[in-house]
Order: C-alpha cells, then sequence, then structure tokens
C-alpha cells in the first residue's frame, strides 16, 4: 500500500496545449488562486482524489482603472513607446550633426 504524500513537492515541465492553459489560467483568476494551485487541484480531481485546503485566505483583488481615453488602444502602447524612442534618437543625432564640436576629428596615422 502506498501513502499519498503531499509534504514535498517536485518541480517538473509540463506541456499543456493552448486551450487547456487558458482554462486553467481563467480558473485561476476566477477562484483567486495560483496557476500551479489551479492545476494541482484539477489533477486531483482528474484521479478522484480530494482537494487539499488553501492555507490562507485567497488574495484580495482591487481593481484600478488606469485612466485612459477613450479611443487609445491600450495594445499599442509599446509600439508608441518604440516610435518616441526612435524620434529622440533621430534629434539627437540631428543634433549632433550638426554641432561641428561633437564631430570626430579624424586622427593623422604616423
Amino acid at each position: 500500500m502506498i501513502d499519498a504524500v503531499y509534504a514535498t513537492s517536485m518541480r517538473t515541465t509540463l506541456t499543456l496545449d493552448d486551450d487547456l492553459a487558458g482554462i486553467l489560467e481563467e480558473k485561476a483568476r476566477e477562484m483567486g488562486m495560483s496557476f500551479k494551485e489551479v492545476v494541482n487541484r484539477t489533477i486531483r480531481a482528474g484521479l478522484g482524489e480530494p482537494a487539499r485546503r488553501r492555507r490562507g485566505p485567497a488574495p484580495r483583488v482591487i481593481p484600478h482603472s488606469f485612466g485612459f481615453k477613450p479611443g487609445i488602444d491600450l495594445d499599442k502602447l509599446n509600439q508608441l513607446a518604440d516610435e518616441l524612442e526612435v524620434d529622440a534618437a533621430a534629434e539627437k543625432w540631428q543634433r549632433q550633426a550638426g554641432d561641428p564640436s561633437r564631430r570626430k576629428r579624424s586622427r593623422a596615422r604616423s
């Protein structure tokens, strides 16, 4: 007879189908649990074992409004940051090209 021991844990890599990973992530959000905890509970349920109780209270999620104005596409913020960075670099290069004291002087080889 083998007694199940849950005090130890094993780290392993598990490849999940995209749809299954999405379902598990959604369950984790709904239940206020970590992804790891939901995966473990789901596997235990599939094996017919009872789920272990949570050690502490579920974390409390407080929604926050970021104050973005309507019409701002939040998915494009990284693109905007990249464009602004390129514009700033171009301005810097133009200033350096126009300032003769910043130009590199060629060294005469002996």
